[in-house]
Order: C-alpha cells, then sequence, then structure tokens
C-alpha cells in the first residue's frame, strides 16, 4: 500500500492568512453614502499639488471637503500662504487649512509670545485650526534635553488663543498602547512591530504610555473654552466604555475615526452603541490619504456585512463586520460634526 505523499509546504506561521470561506452577502463600497468631511489628512506639498486631480479623486469618493492638517509643512509661513493660495486659486470651498506650531526655542523667553502671534497670523491668513503633531510629547526635548510634555505650562497660552479665536485643535498623542507591551505572543500588534521595529517604545522611551496620554487629558481639563479633536478616538478605540467615560468628563473632547476603524468593525455592536449615544461628538477621519482605503471604511460604516478584511494585516488579525449607522448618525459622523466645530466650511456643500 502506497504511502501518503507529504505535501505541505513549509511557510513562516506569520504568513499564513487563507482567504475566508465563509458565503455571506458582500456590499463593497466604493463611495460614502452622504458627503463627508475628511478631518484628518496630511498633503505635505499642497503649495504645489495638482488639487485639481486631488478634487476628482474626491469627487469619486463624495468626499465634499479634505481638511489639511499640515498647512505649515515642516514649519514655514510660506508653506502655509502658499497651501492657502493654490486651494484659493483652484478649489477654494473644498480645503480647509490647519496650521501647526514649531516647538525648537521652546525655552526663548518670547517663545509663548511669539507662537501665540504666529496663531493670531495664521487664522488671520486662512488657517481653520491647529493641529499638534505626536512629536509633541514623544520626540520634541527642549534645550536640555529634556521632553517637552504636552500640558507643558508654556504652551497654556496657544491653547487659549485657539479657544478665544474659535478654531479647534486636532491633537495626535502617544500611539497605541501595544507598542509600549512586551512584544511577544500576547501583543496584538506582534506582526506589525516586527515589520517596523522602530514603532516599539518603553516606560523610558520617551515616557510610559499612560502618562502621555494623561498630559493631554489635563489640557482638556485646563483649557474648557477650546475645542479638542482627540485624534484616532484618543487610542481608546479597543476600550469604548473607557472613552466614554472621558466623553463624559471633558465636553470639550471631540474624536474621529482615523486609523482605527478595525477597532470598530471587530465590535460591531459596542460601537454602534457608542457612536449612537456620542453622535455629536465624533467625525470622519482617515490619515494617510489612499482612495482606495476609504471603501473599507464605508463598508464598515453603512453596510451590516460579516467577516469582511481590513486592508493591512499587520494593523489587524481579525475581521470586521459592519456598523449599519442610521442615516442620522452617519450625517453626524460624515459632515454634521465638523460643521459645528470647524469654522469656515461651506455648508453649500451638504444636503441640510
Amino acid at each position: 500500500m502506497a504511502c501518503a505523499q507529504n505535501d505541505d509546504k513549509k511557510m513562516d506561521w506569520e504568513d499564513y492568512d487563507p482567504p475566508s470561506t465563509l458565503v455571506v452577502p458582500e456590499n463593497e463600497t466604493t463611495r460614502a453614502k452622504f458627503p463627508f468631511i475628511d478631518v484628518h489628512n496630511h498633503q505635505f506639498n499642497m503649495p504645489n499639488q495638482d488639487l485639481n486631480q486631488l478634487v476628482s479623486e474626491m469627487d469619486a469618493l463624495n468626499m465634499a471637503v479634505m481638511v489639511n492638517l499640515s498647512g505649515r509643512g515642516r514649519g514655514s509661513e510660506e508653506h502655509l500662504r502658499g497651501s492657502l493660495e493654490n486651494v484659493k486659486k483652484t478649489a477654494a470651498n473644498r480645503f480647509i487649512v490647519f496650521t501647526n506650531i514649531d516647538l525648537n526655542g521652546i525655552d526663548d523667553p518670547d517663545w509663548t509670545e511669539r507662537t501665540v502671534k504666529q496663531i493670531e497670523n495664521d487664522v488671520a491668513m486662512g488657517a481653520n485650526g491647529l493641529k499638534i503633531y505626536k512629536s509633541q510629547g514623544m520626540s520634541n526635548n527642549d534645550s536640555k534635553g529634556n521632553r517637552v510634555k504636552i500640558n507643558d505650562p508654556r504652551i497654556d497660552p496657544v491653547w487659549a488663543k485657539c479657544g478665544e479665536l474659535g478654531i479647534p485643535v486636532l491633537i495626535h498623542a502617544a500611539d497605541p498602547k501595544s507598542f509600549w507591551d512586551p512584544h511577544d505572543e500576547n501583543n496584538e500588534r506582534w506582526l506589525e512591530l516586527k515589520l517596523r521595529p522602530n514603532r516599539k517604545r518603553s516606560d523610558t522611551d520617551p515616557a510610559p504610555w499612560e502618562t502621555i496620554i494623561a498630559e493631554q487629558h489635563d489640557i482638556f481639563r485646563k483649557h474648557p473654552e477650546t475645542k479638542f479633536i482627540n485624534a484616532h478616538l484618543g487610542w481608546y478605540g479597543n476600550d469604548l466604555a473607557k472613552l466614554a467615560e472621558l466623553m463624559e468628563k471633558y465636553p470639550n473632547m471631540y474624536s474621529e475615526i482615523g486609523a482605527v476603524i478595525a477597532e470598530l468593525g471587530r465590535q460591531p455592536r459596542m460601537a454602534k452603541e457608542f457612536l449612537t449615544k456620542y453622535q455629536d461628538r465624533v467625525m470622519f477621519g482617515k490619515d494617510a490619504y489612499n482612495p482606495e482605503e476609504y471603501y473599507t471604511y464605508f463598508r464598515v460604516l453603512e453596510t451590516a456585512d460579516e467577516y469582511f478584511p481590513y486592508y493591512k494585516r499587520y494593523h489587524a488579525f481579525w475581521r470586521m463586520y459592519g456598523l449599519d449607522l442610521s442615516d442620522e448618525v452617519l450625517k453626524k459622523l460624515y459632515y454634521k460634526n465638523a460643521l459645528q466645530v470647524i469654522p469656515n466650511i461651506d455648508t453649500s456643500l451638504f444636503p441640510e
């Protein structure tokens, strides 16, 4: 009797990712049901960019307005001015531009006064918000090599000025907590950290995750007249009960779903309940611009599809499920909330 042939294929276990054999209805969604505002986007070359081409891509997605958070690019007023001029010349009502601050020289005696004046000038020029990068609290250091904390008191007048001018602060603090956890078999982001080891962190690189996040919450507390958009669901997309506590504690805190749709898609019932309860506080965001990746966001938010993959496996080993949000919740997430928080968006682009 012939022996059975051994056809086992040798492979690394992390390559194992078989397509599902589950047969269920599938609703690929390449265009949002309602016009939407992407409140979290980066166009670093906006002064020289062909915005007509970008608008054409936005139209295909039903993106009415894109918020470019990188108005100053790598830090210059000239970059901001060029961005605003290009927008005005080609697509004035399709883009909103935020400004940024430079923490270099924070030890200078006039840094606070100078930076507050910069915010005033940038808003007068046409900026409609302030974006804080994760480098604040993570990699920005003062002249003595000390980490610049998010709640450094020298920055308090900047937050206050944003409130006075009526512009929001969209702030990215830290990264997913898994980046601080041991890189072992119990870490959900194991593959991501293997492929991108520079994302690994520790309690001394640069500080404990909890410390950085607490610094962010402290400025929400100290500046109740300023509207803060806590980027990426504040890295609590995997703990919506905790995020709900923060929503209750800080009524001036809003959030957006950029880069965390996989967290919502793996808990469809709880995510739908959360987004329904806090339907006035969460906005649509994407972060890295790639048109095809928006399709997954639309599918999670709009459909009742089951067990479909995320577009980057190293972000999410799991499959996702549609939330099947109501039209009213979708409208608030897609555009109504942003219209309430971000000034000077053209309301004529939206149905109501």
